[in-house]
This record gives structure tokens, C-alpha cells and sequence, in this order.
């Protein structure tokens, strides 16, 4: 019998088994280095994130008071749904939709969208599902805590506005901070994260840097459910600053309830002390509610009370104020007069130009409201004569005008402390663009202008600002509504990782005046007309207040051609003013859109505000009572 010698296979298939362990063994070391040096810190921190925690102490907004320390913003307490977004790796977010909407009462629509929006954020960010949760909410979470481990309450701070949408244009509003914005510089600067909340319009957004406050937060242990079994650290947050505006709480509501007693209840009432640029009141309507933005607005009802704002053809959303350009009318006389000394085309001593009952321009004739004769500046602007500022702006010129324009900041934004103010639009802006056309500029068009209609258009602010400065002597102010943020404490230790340093107190960074050079002579003549408008027979004669001289100048600009001016298209109705006339306080402006005459209801509109200043700063009631008046201008 022959046996077979299998000693060398034998040998080979040990070789094979040694090489294959060897190379496990490698491999597993190469894998074991990799996880244990070259990654270590990474998984050790993930490991560590399982059972430890930092959860967020949302720090309170600063709230706002008005000049005279009344409440107008503060944050309440309230409860949201957060969820852990490492709690929930591997899940399908569409699979969570359908319970979360039936236990929560949320819109799966607008639940999908959160989902999709938080898609692209960091893993470690918790997400907001909703806010302002209920005590059925807090209980479901309760009761489904081992089917949704992810869920938590977590109370914060809710801002809170005004009711029925007063001072909104002003203040404006709150909300989270949006994936578009985080991905803007100014809000990478200043490690803004997902879930911040921040201002999005008004005072808000404009001082948000000082509103908010830098959040603390715990330091928690969390057991395989995510639940908080021990708290190892708690750092506090540091509040945000307080603010006290300008507004005067009184002023703003009276000039709210103006406007709405007026016909169409559209328009704009701003006071201001002209002495330094504050504003004591903004109203604009029709007006919103801000609290649709805080607590509503990720409902299905808040999403549809949204639209209708956007789609309402009144505009709520809009800061008329601000944002409004319109035709001037007659008040465009005051800064063409000072203008018109300033540039030699009239003089102190002989300042008369004839009426003539309107001017003929090539073969166009335009009416003035009257026949004035031949009457000096200071009667033309108490009795509001066109045919006089027709040849006056033909005398200036169009480059006169477009002086002027400059002189008075036209042509710039007045720097208030409000998002998306607009630029008046006037000569200086169409005349180079009408050239650039091949249109030219016709002197008809000058005319038209130095009454303040067709190529004049601007903001109520910016007319408003004019006018203080006038009179005043000169000195034009930035309109501004931050008087001052108060200061707050530093928070935590000198020197360590979470000490946050104390924020000084601050008041309004442009105090300083523009000077426009307005020699005192001309200056007497300009306001002994508009001092006439109220006090001597003038315009607004029924608005009188005997011992407290208004000085001011009514204005009636067309939007639609005569013939066509009723109904929608009537003329807006303009109030531009201060008071005491010798030695002004207090300056307001009116406007009233669609309305008519500039005497019968802008400025009946600007007395009501002069009567609640008289009460506030004379401690009586004012002299005889606002009428409203029916006379043309």
C-alpha cells in the first residue's frame, strides 16, 4: 500500500491561515489606532454628548419704555416643544409628522416645512416645533416620552406688544432667525445660531444688538431616554438692555385715535422736539398687530391672518412715515422761501411778486386759488398764493430748486433709526433722468414743482424735519426714537469661558445738527407767515390757540388731474407746524390721505396733538377747542 505525502499542502494552507490572521490583525490595529487616536477626541466628545449635555437658559429681550418710563415691550414666560435632533438620528423626519401634528394640534404643512428648513443645519441643534405649548401639550409629552424621547419643554421669555397695533410701525417685531440670514455675514459675525431669536423690523431689528441678551445655560446628565437625571452646572444669562425711546405714550395714542377719525383713515402723524431731533410720536395707519409675528404666526390661522396684511390693499405693513412718498402740495412753500432769500431771488425789503391769478407758461395756463394782488412773502404764505411760488420757482430756477433740495437733505434719508426708509423723489432725481430720456426740462415743470406736485415727491418725516429746522433758526436734527439703553451687570467671572462683560449704558449716537445758514431776518419773515396761516386770518385759522401761537402751513396736493380728483383719487390733506411760534417745543406734522382740503381735516388732526402736549406741559386745558373746518386753502 502507497501513502501520499500531504505535508506540503499542509504547510501552505498554514501559510494562507498565518497571512489571513496577520492581516486581520493589522487591519484591526490600522481600525483600533484610527478610532482610539485619529478620531478619539471626536467620538469621545459623541460619547460624552450622550450622556452630558448643554441645554440653553434663553436670556430675556430688554424691554422698552417710553420717554417717561411707561411699559411699552416686555418678554412673559412662556412654554415650546424643542426637539433633540441627536436623539433622532436614523429617523425619517416625514415619520414623525402625522403623530407629531394629531398630539401637538400642529399644520403638517407647516410641520414639513420646519423639517425642511432645519435639514441643512448642524445635527447637535435642537429644533423649535412650537411655541407658546399648552398644558394638554406638556402632558402628551409626558405620555409619550418613551415613543419620543427627543421631546422636551423648555420655558422662555415671549415678547409682548401693545394691543390693537398700536406704535407697531415703531416698534416692529420679533422672530426666529431664518436660514437665509444665518448664512449672512453681519449674522456669522455674531455667532447667531438656528432658534435665535431676533428682530426682524422696527426698533427691534434696528437695536437688536443691544435688545438681546447672551443666553446661559445647564450642564445636564441624560439617561439612554434623554431625560435629565442630574444638573452638573448652571450658568445664568445676561439680560438685554433696556431701552427708553423718545415716544411719549400720551402724544402717540392721540395721534392713533386722530387718525382714526378720519374719513378714510389712512395717514401719517409725527411730533417731534425739533430742539434735538427726538420723536415724541409716530403713528401710521392703518396699522397691525406685532404679536401676529410672536405667538401666531406658525399657526395655520397666523399664516392666513399673514396673507391678508400682505394682499391688503390699504398696505398695514407700510410706515407711511417713512416709507411714503407724496406730493407735498402748498407745505413745499416754506423751504422754497427760505430758499428763495437765501439764493437773492427775493430780499427781506422787497419780497412782493404778483399772483395774477395763476401763470400762463407757453400755452398753458395754471389758476391760483385766488388773486392776491401783489402781495409780500410773509402774506403769500399766510393766504397760501400759488401765482406767487410759480414765479418764484421761475425765478430760482430749476437749479435753485435742486439747491434747496440739497440744502434741506431732500435728497438724502433724514438717518432715523428705522429700517427701510425710503429717499424722497424730487428734481434733483428726475431732472437728469428726464434729460437722459431726450425729454429735457420744461419750465412748466418748474412751476408744478415749486408748489410741490408732479416732480416733487417725499416722505412725511423728511418734510417734518425741514420745517423744525426752519424753525428753529437753521439747526436740523437727525429724527431719532433711542434716548437710551440702560446699562446692565457683567455676568460670571472675570478671566473664565463663560464671563460675559457688563454693557454700559448708551443714548443716541447723532446728536449733532446740520446747520442750514439762515440769516435771522429772513428767518422772522418766514415764520410771521406761517404764524399768520393760524393766527392772522390765514389757512388754518380755526385751529387757533390763543397764548400758545401755532405756526404752521396747510397744504391740499392733487394726485389726479382736476376733473378726475374725487373719490380714491381726492387730494391728500397736509398739516406741517410747531408751536409756541416764538420759541418752539413741539413740532407736528399731518397727513390725512384722499380726503380734501389740508385745513379741514390735517390740520384739525395736528390741533388734537397740540391740545394733549398743552395739558402735559401747561397742567390746564387748552384755550378753545379743535374744531374741524371746511375752508379751502
Amino acid at each position: 500500500m502507497k501513502f501520499q505525502d500531504d505535508s506540503q499542502n499542509l504547510r501552505l494552507r498554514l501559510s494562507v491561515i498565518t497571512i489571513t490572521v496577520l492581516a486581520m490583525l493589522v487591519a484591526l490595529g490600522v481600525r483600533l489606532y484610527f478610532l482610539q487616536v485619529v478620531k478619539g477626541a471626536y467620538y469621545a466628545e459623541k460619547a460624552e454628548n450622550q450622556r452630558v449635555r448643554l441645554l440653553p437658559i434663553p436670556a430675556p429681550r430688554g424691554a422698552i419704555f417710553d420717554r417717561n418710563g411707561k411699559m411699552l415691550v416686555d418678554s412673559r414666560s412662556t412654554y415650546n416643544v424643542i426637539m433633540s435632533r441627536e436623539d433622532i438620528r436614523g429617523k425619517d423626519f416625514n415619520s414623525i409628522i402625522a403623530p407629531l401634528s394629531e398630539g401637538l394640534d400642529l399644520d403638517t404643512e407647516l410641520l414639513r416645512e420646519r423639517f425642511e428648513e432645519i435639514k441643512s443645519q448642524p445635527a447637535f441643534e435642537s429644533i423649535r416645533i412650537k411655541e407658546g405649548a399648552t398644558t394638554s401639550d406638556r402632558a402628551w409629552i409626558e405620555a409619550h416620552a418613551l415613543e419620543f424621547p427627543e421631546l422636551r419643554i423648555e420655558e422662555q421669555p415671549q415678547r409682548r406688544y401693545p394691543e390693537n397695533g398700536s406704535l407697531a410701525h415703531v416698534l416692529g417685531y420679533v422672530g426666529e432667525i431664518s436660514p437665509q440670514q444665518l448664512e449672512q455675514a453681519r449674522f456669522k459675525d455674531k455667532s447667531y445660531r438656528p432658534g435665535d431669536i431676533i428682530g426682524k423690523e422696527g426698533i427691534e431689528a434696528v437695536y437688536d444688538e443691544f435688545l438681546r441678551g447672551r443666553d446661559g445655560y445647564r450642564k445636564v446628565i441624560v439617561d439612554s431616554r434623554g431625560q435629565i437625571q442630574e444638573t452638573l452646572e448652571k450658568v445664568p444669562p445676561q439680560p438685554g438692555q433696556d431701552m427708553v425711546t423718545t415716544i411719549d405714550l400720551e402724544l402717540q395714542e392721540a395721534a392713533e385715535a386722530q387718525l382714526q377719525n378720519t374719513p378714510t383713515k389712512r395717514g401719517v402723524i409725527i411730533a417731534l422736539d425739533p430742539n434735538s431731533g427726538e420723536i415724541l410720536a409716530l403713528a401710521s395707519a392703518p396699522s397691525y398687530d406685532p404679536n401676529l409675528f410672536t405667538q401666531r404666526i406658525s399657526t395655520k390661522e397666523g399664516r392666513r391672518e399673514y396673507a391678508a396684511l400682505l394682499n391688503d390693499p390699504k398696505t398695514p405693513l407700510y410706515n407711511r412715515a417713512i416709507q411714503g412718498r407724496y406730493p407735498p402740495g402748498s407745505t413745499w412753500k416754506i423751504p422754497m422761501s427760505v430758499a428763495g432769500l437765501q439764493q437773492g431771488a427775493l430780499t427781506v425789503e422787497h419780497s412782493a411778486l404778483a399772483c395774477g391769478g395763476g401763470i400762463t407758461v407757453g400755452n398753458k395756463f395754471t389758476r391760483c386759488m385766488g388773486n392776491h394782488g401783489s402781495p409780500p412773502l410773509d402774506y403769500a404764505i399766510t393766504k397760501s398764493c400759488d401765482g406767487y411760488f410759480y414765479r418764484l420757482g421761475l425765478k430760482m430756477g430749476v437749479d435753485g430748486i435742486i439747491s434747496m433740495i440739497d440744502e434741506f437733505d431732500f435728497d438724502k434719508r433724514t438717518g432715523i433709526d428705522l429700517p427701510h426708509e425710503v429717499i424722497s423723489q424730487t428734481p434733483a432725481y428726475w431732472k437728469p433722468r428726464l434729460e437722459a430720456r431726450g425729454e429735457g426740462w420744461r419750465d412748466i415743470r418748474t412751476v408744478y414743482a415749486s408748489i410741490g406736485q408732479d416732480t416733487v415727491q417725499i416722505t412725511p418725516l423728511a418734510s417734518l424735519r425741514a420745517v423744525a429746522a426752519v424753525a428753529i433758526g437753521g439747526r436740523m436734527y437727525v429724527p431719532h426714537l433711542a434716548k437710551q439703553f440702560r446699562a446692565v451687570s457683567a455676568v460670571g467671572e472675570v478671566g473664565m469661558e463663560d464671563y460675559r462683560p457688563a454693557r454700559e449704558a448708551r443714548g443716541f449716537d447723532r446728536p449733532d445738527p446740520k446747520i442750514i445758514p439762515i440769516p435771522q431776518a429772513q428767518h422772522d419773515l418766514v415764520i410771521k407767515g406761517m404764524w399768520g396761516v393760524v393766527n392772522n386770518g390765514g389757512t388754518a385759522a380755526r385751529i387757533k390757540m390763543a397764548g400758545f401761537d401755532i405756526a404752521g402751513k396747510t397744504g391740499t396736493a392733487q394726485v389726479a388731474e382736476l376733473g378726475k380728483d374725487t373719490g380714491a383719487n381726492k387730494d391728500h390733506s397736509w398739516f406741517v407746524s410747531f408751536a409756541p411760534a416764538d420759541k418752539p417745543e413741539i413740532a407736528v406734522i399731518a397727513l390725512v390721505e384722499n380726503v380734501g382740503f389740508g385745513a379741514s381735516f390735517a390740520a384739525p388732526a395736528a390741533r388734537g396733538i397740540y391740545d394733549v402736549y398743552y395739558r402735559q406741559s401747561r397742567h390746564q386745558e387748552p384755550p378753545g377747542a379743535a374744531q374741524q373746518i371746511a375752508r379751502r386753502e
